[in-house]
């Protein structure tokens, strides 16, 4: 009777874990961003978003921003990103920055996501010289 309860215990709290787990979503853009993918950093756009990258500033759509995040890389080849600071504590907003070291400068990218669903999609990426 006893391995019953427990196993109808073990059952019960096993179904009312989330079932929807998401990866920490900065980490994963954080893994983005010091391999350079812009495709895999577009993934993860709402389908329009503020770019701000270095003195360009102008709303895009997904494919757009996904090919001026591309051009960006293609200039300044990644070669460290590390997590500055990031927020979790709103539940529908998330604020993220990564210190991005490329061949060319070094760079804060400041990521803006807002939930869209289950899942957060960024809707603001500012990338700026990191001034010393």
């Amino acid at each position: 009777m006893t391995r019953t309860l427990l196993v109808s215990l073990f059952l019960f709290f096993g179904v009312i874990q989330p079932v929807n787990y998401q990866a920490d979503i900065v980490d994963d853009l954080l893994v983005s961003f010091r391999n350079g993918n812009a495709k895999q950093v577009a993934a993860n756009f709402a389908p329009t978003i503020e770019l701000i990258i270095l003195d360009e500033e102008d709303v895009y759509s997904k494919a757009q921003g996904e090919q001026i995040l591309k051009d960006f890389f293609s200039k300044h080849s990644p070669l460290k990103a590390t997590i500055f600071h990031k927020s979790n504590e709103a539940k529908s907003y998330r604020f993220a920055v990564i210190t991005l070291n490329t061949n060319n400068g070094n760079f804060r990218v400041a990521i803006t996501l807002k939930q869209a669903g289950n899942a957060f999609k960024i809707s603001e990426l500012k990338i700026e010289p990191i001034k010393n």
